[in-house]
């Protein structure tokens, strides 16, 4: 099984995570301030479409690294990975 070595990933993916506590963190008060349930479902489904970004930067890291190892660039794995993102 690969791990997430690289530091770019790693650091793209924690800011990524720590935007989304954030939002999840403004969902709480949303709630605790009794908002309209329109504005909490709202902030919910942002921080719902943030974090399914959150994976497809993860699944898009796992093709990178299963094609590197099989003498695939970089630039060459650049557009499946991005396929992926722009689709799922």
């Amino acid at each position: 099984m690969k791990h997430l070595r690289q530091e770019e990933h790693k650091k793209t993916l924690i800011l990524r995570l720590k935007r989304i506590e954030g939002q999840l963190r403004g969902v709480q008060r949303l709630i605790e301030e009794e908002a309209t349930c329109d504005a909490i479902a709202q902030q919910i489904s942002a921080s719902r479409r943030a974090l399914d970004k959150a994976h497809q930067v993860m699944v898009g890291c796992m093709i990178e690294t299963q094609l590197l190892g099989k003498g695939v660039t970089r630039a060459d794995a650049k557009p499946v990975v991005d396929m992926v993102s722009r689709y799922s």
